[in-house]
């Protein structure tokens, strides 16, 4: 096996550099390479069905995971899907969503669509929320989502509920 040692590789305009057919170029050698700003480095996703809260204060529904970041530059874009939400019990029961990396909330979001303060059951769908995080960090950073009765009222809020699915999906994003 021969080693072709070369400063730079370039090409005429409107050329492309190609690898033979059957030929691998190994890009996880020992060596680094350098991407775009905006490259997507890795990508994780978990799911899980969901839960109910009582409470007025935030309570985890079971969904999330970890990513390691490959650089303290790195984003994490954390998207947060929560399906079959719904609120029983009080008219003015509602859902708050918030996205939590370790303790610390990233994100916010409040799921009302639906909402009829006439009604003790109110029906939402899906809430979503997407947040572009900068964990600083190239060890293991924890990812979940929470739920909590945002009403403030007796009654309960649901999500996940008749078979519905809720996900994090995490993305290491290149800076």
């Amino acid at each position: 096996m021969s080693t072709l040692s070369i400063k730079e590789l370039s090409h005429p305009a409107g050329e492309v550099i190609k690898i033979a057919s059957g030929k691998t170029l190994d890009l996880k050698s020992s060596g680094t390479i350098t991407l775009p700003t905006g490259s997507v480095l890795q990508v994780k996703s978990f799911t899980g069905a969901g839960a109910t809260s009582t409470s007025s204060t935030f309570v985890d529904i079971g969904v999330g995971g970890s990513i390691t970041p490959s650089s303290t530059s790195s984003k994490i874009l954390a998207i947060a899907h929560v399906g079959g939400c719904k609120t029983t019990g009080h008219a003015s029961a509602h859902i708050a969503l918030q996205i939590v990396r370790e303790s610390t909330s990233i994100l916010f979001f409040e799921g009302e669509a639906g909402y009829n303060a006439a009604a003790n059951a109110n029906s939402i769908g899906a809430c979503s929320g997407i947040k572009l995080d900068s964990p600083s960090s190239t060890s293991a950073v924890n990812y979940k989502i929470q739920i909590k009765n945002q009403g403030g009222s007796s009654g309960s809020v649901a999500c996940g509920g008749s078979g519905a699915i809720s996900s994090i999906t995490l993305m290491e994003v290149s800076a």
